[in-house]
């Protein structure tokens, strides 16, 4: 297990999987931790996340009443199952503030886009039963509203056409290639590795995709069933994006600020160099998508090899800096020494 937690963007997401675990584990005592990832489709780190919150709920914040769930690395141990049993409590007795409380978080929570229609009716039948048996003291969470910022309708709309088995319209922009394109795709799953994503079969290319939500401009469900091919699911356990052995090697030599790349791409080495930077050798299928790493390093970082890569990296810092010299060119005010800078930063960039 390596790596910093990776949180789900996604509340929603990561709720319906937290509840499935809690059903999971109770059933399978001393489950193996890979094993468990890998059948929510998840990395090991964030299993380990979701199960930091699990001992934080239960039937009341009374010790006894917490779920008890602990790891000892390697396996997941839960020890009183019964605190969800039908004989675990005595019944539940709301305070005022207990019942406003959940009031309020229920009828915020059933505005959230990401419900199913189902979940949503089911959520306002129990708290129109929470009312009812609140009584007077319901009376205050009428006068208080919550309301939750999303992603927009991009999650509500993958979800409900998974559910309905529809296909999917999309604009999509692809940050290798810096254009975005119009297609069709069957969803087939939604993850959450980092950010959220849809993995569908993209009848545009005729192949399985993964498409990152924060990155569709525009989607709509078709009236056309939903009909990916029988593929075997991938196991994410060690991340969306895995390089292949015959994958181009491509190495990138950064300095103590470019340290995060590291963390975020997969790698085969990460080498200490004398400044506080890295040597980082990895893999790739398509290495001129890396070109946009480059840019985005700067100063702090380079590509080192293949040449020609590297070549490529430098003619795009040129044409990039050659675009505002024109800009200063047409007239926009430059501060003094402000083209030198540019000049610098060319000479010691990419």
């Amino acid at each position: 297990m390596a790596g910093k937690p990776v949180r789900p963007v996604n509340a929603i997401d990561q709720t319906r999987r937290m509840l499935s675990l809690v059903t999971y584990l109770r059933e399978r005592p001393g489950a193996r931790i890979e094993d468990v990832a890998r059948a929510f489709g998840i990395t090991e780190d964030e299993l380990v996340s979701d199960l930091d919150v699990l001992p934080m709920c239960g039937t009341s914040f009374r010790g006894g009443d917490l779920l008890d769930i602990d790891t000892d690395g390697e396996r997941i141990w839960w020890h009183n199952p019964a605190a969800l049993g039908a004989d675990a409590a005595e019944p539940l007795r709301l305070a005022a503030d207990e019942a406003t409380a959940l009031l309020v978080a229920a009828r915020a929570v059933a505005t959230l886009p990401g419900l199913r229609e189902s979940d949503r009716q089911a959520l306002l039948r129990a708290t129109a039963k929470v009312e009812t048996a609140a009584g007077e003291a319901a009376g205050a969470s009428a006068r208080l509203s919550v309301t939750f910022e999303s992603e927009g309708g991009v999650f509500a709309d993958v979800d409900r056409a998974i559910s309905e088995r529809r296909r999917l319209w999309i604009r999509y922009y692809s940050p290798a290639r810096d254009e975005v394109t119009e297609r069709e795709i069957d969803p087939i799953r939604l993850v959450s590795v980092g950010h959220t994503y849809v993995e569908a079969w993209c009848r545009r290319s005729e192949a399985r995709r993964t498409f990152r939500l924060d990155r569709v401009a525009e989607i709509r469900i078709l009236d056309e069933p939903s009909a990916p091919p029988e593929v075997e699911l991938r196991d994410l356990s060690e991340g969306l994006v895995q390089p292949a052995a015959e994958d181009p090697e491509v190495v990138v030599e950064v300095g103590p600020g470019g340290r995060w790349v590291a963390e975020y791409y997969p790698h085969d080495s990460a080498d200490e160099l004398p400044d506080g930077g890295l040597r980082i050798t990895l893999r790739t299928p398509d290495p001129a998508s890396l070109r946009r790493l480059a840019l985005r390093l700067g100063r702090d970082g380079r590509i080192v090899s293949p040449p020609e890569l590297a070549d490529s990296a430098r003619r795009a810092a040129r044409e990039a800096l050659a675009a505002y010299d024109g800009v200063e060119a047409a007239g926009t005010p430059r501060g003094p020494g402000e083209s030198e800078h540019a000049h610098d930063r060319q000479e010691r960039g990419l």
